[in-house]
């Protein structure tokens, strides 16, 4: 597809569902200004961006979509590293959402779920470097699905990895943290796998909502661990 293809395709949606440019990049996971090139025939559309935004868009027959090579499926994709996963770490929310400066690397598409939006992570810390069969160690990469997008057709199960987020002081300060699950009738525990004992697990019940005052929700599933290995 061209990129006036693209810019067409998008402005004419935008119109007719009313919907903004801010709202359609946050539900894409990238900046603005990205979806702001594609409107004045700057940059392309990924895949998965494409069928994130018929998501958001409400199309759901073919009919809908472009009959050029978007349909050819690329193996891999451009991915956001959106922040530090680190567990004990509160930061404050303008800290994490700064995405002025925010770095992309292809990573392989996930062919178990094309159509889930793929962010990652980098690792701080030692909280799961005791993680069976693989350890998950600082310096990492985390390549996660968002679980808001896969959540209706995978519902947890125990030893999911998964990216925790923690909120507190009303929203204000929020911790990203890797997890390992075990799921229980009436709870949910997300534990750190480290030979640090200071790492202690997360216990919330059945409505991922804490009782000291802290939010908690699954953000993302982890499915897969990158590393770039020094060339000296």
């Amino acid at each position: 597809m061209r990129k006036e293809q693209y810019r067409d395709w998008l402005a004419a949606n935008l119109e007719r569902t009313g919907k903004s440019q801010s709202d359609l990049a946050r539900h894409l996971g990238i900046e603005p200004g990205k979806v702001n090139k594609v409107l004045h025939g700057t940059r392309k559309l990924q895949l998965h961006e494409y069928e994130q935004a018929r998501v958001f868009f409400g199309i759901e027959d073919d009919e809908d979509r472009p009959n050029v090579d978007l349909i050819i499926r690329s193996k891999f994709l451009s991915a956001p590293v959106v922040g530090k996963v680190e567990a004990g770490a509160f930061r404050e929310v303008d800290e994490l959402e700064d995405d002025s400066e925010r770095l992309e690397i292809v990573v392989p598409a996930d062919d178990k779920f094309p159509s889930a939006r793929v962010t990652v992570f980098d690792v701080v810390g030692d909280s799961m470097n005791a993680l069976a069969p693989r350890p998950i160690l600082e310096g990492d990469r985390v390549v996660c699905v968002a679980y808001e997008d896969v959540g209706r057709s995978l519902p947890l199960r125990d030893g999911m990895v998964v990216v925790v987020e923690r909120s507190r002081d009303g929203g204000h300060t929020r911790e990203w943290s890797v997890k390992q699950l075990e799921v229980y009738e009436d709870r949910v525990e997300c534990h750190p796998r480290s030979h640090n004992s200071r790492h202690k697990p997360i216990v919330i019940d059945r409505d991922l909502e804490a009782d000291d005052g802290v939010s908690v929700r699954i953000l993302a599933i982890v499915r897969r661990v990158v590393n770039d290995i020094p060339l000296s």
